[in-house]
């Protein structure tokens, strides 16, 4: 009689959950990071060159749009780490990086908001001559 010798079970990255500590290993410093990059990037890229424009409108608009366009790639490039960590079912790195997606959105949404009322078109319905239309 002869033996089989059984193959090895194919290992499937969501069959298990991630081990806690490696879970955490990538989440904590990863939330750090991000928050990190969100801070500095407003600060120093965007805060900086608001104050070096020194009043130029279109330097600082220039500075707006370049903003939201790093807060836009900042949401995609935290999106797919996001995926990746919930396939392999790693629970406190999928929470860590929706908590910065979060923010970010936020951010972004605050950004975009500031945007829209600095560039809202005149209203052509003005009833009130002394509502300074």
């Amino acid at each position: 009689m002869t033996d089989t010798v059984s193959s090895p079970a194919r290992r499937r990255p969501w069959s298990d959950r991630t081990r806690l500590g490696v879970d955490l290993a990538f989440a904590v410093p990863m939330l750090l990071l991000g928050v990190g990059w969100l801070a500095l990037d407003w600060v120093f890229a965007f805060g900086l060159e608001v104050w070096a424009a020194q009043g130029d409108q279109g330097r600082i608009d220039a500075a707006s749009l370049a903003h939201m366009e790093r807060l836009r790639m900042l949401l995609i490039a935290l999106l797919v780490p996001t995926v990746l960590a919930a396939v392999f079912r790693a629970r406190w790195t999928v929470i860590a990086h929706l908590l910065l997606a979060v923010l970010a959105g936020g951010a972004l949404t605050a950004a975009q908001h500031e945007w829209d009322n600095d560039h809202r078109a005149p209203s052509t319905m003005c009833v009130r001559y002394s509502a300074n239309c």
